[in-house]
């Protein structure tokens, strides 16, 4: 009986255990960014125009910014996330229909004032950061996407580590609706900005060749591959904007 008793406890703190791990591995799948938007912010009126919201990622050190080009109203606003923390720039520049749109937006980060350079065509096309002057991320590099009616831009940020050894920042911006998705990474205290895109099918990150890259679950991607090299690169990244 006394034996009988100590395998039912044992058991018992067994089974607990798993179930632990499988609630905590559920949670750790399940994630979903709260603070984002489910569906497209941008205006159809705005789809051919220079109006509209534009988002995108930062690296160095890392973050995301959305600029609102008088989308619903006048203001023109960009909201910019860095290291967690929320900046909320403008701009004087007024927008002109028909006509590109090019502005300077300032605020200030930290107590220090700082400036973004936005650009980009009457029709909405080649959104652009031309220059940035923010204390202390002297080189950070901006990717910016304009936001359709029926398009909704996802941004993504996270981080990589490889068998080389190698680790950094790994961010990209994703869309659904066009089954596509490009980003940056840069290795851990470098200047060094590494461009990659690809494809989502079937909730699979592909990179240019259809290689598997990693899975999206929610508004988490997360996976291992093998790089050029043949190390092995694990990446993990979570939807901020």
């Amino acid at each position: 009986m006394k034996n009988l008793l100590h395998y039912i406890a044992i058991t018992l703190i067994l089974s607990s255990l798993l179930a632990c791990k499988k609630k905590k591995e559920s949670a750790e799948e399940s994630y979903t960014c709260t603070t984002c938007a489910s569906n497209a912010e941008a205006l159809a009126a705005n789809n051919a125009s220079s109006k509209g919201i534009y988002k995108g990622i930062v690296i160095g050190s890392t973050g995301t910014v959305k600029f609102d080009i008088s989308n619903a109203g006048s203001a023109i606003t960009a909201t910019l996330v860095l290291d967690g923390l929320t900046t909320i720039l403008t701009s004087t520049v007024t927008w002109t229909a028909n006509q590109a749109y090019l502005g300077n937006f300032s605020g200030t980060y930290l107590g220090n004032p700082i400036s973004i350079g936005f650009s980009v065509g009457s029709t909405g096309g080649s959104p652009t950061v031309t220059n940035s002057n923010i204390p202390g991320h002297a080189n950070a590099v901006f990717s910016v996407y304009k936001e359709g009616s029926d398009n909704l831009i996802e941004c993504f940020e996270g981080n990589y580590s490889t068998t080389r050894p190698e680790s950094g920042t790994f961010n990209l911006i994703l869309s659904k609706s066009l089954k596509g998705f490009t980003g940056t990474s840069r290795p851990t205290g470098t200047t060094e900005n590494n461009k990659f895109s690809g494809s989502l099918n079937n909730g699979q990150i592909l990179d240019e060749q259809g290689r598997f890259m990693g899975t999206l679950n929610g508004d988490k991607i997360s996976g291992q591959f093998k790089d050029n090299s043949g190390s092995t690169v694990t990446i993990s990244a979570k939807r901020t904007l």
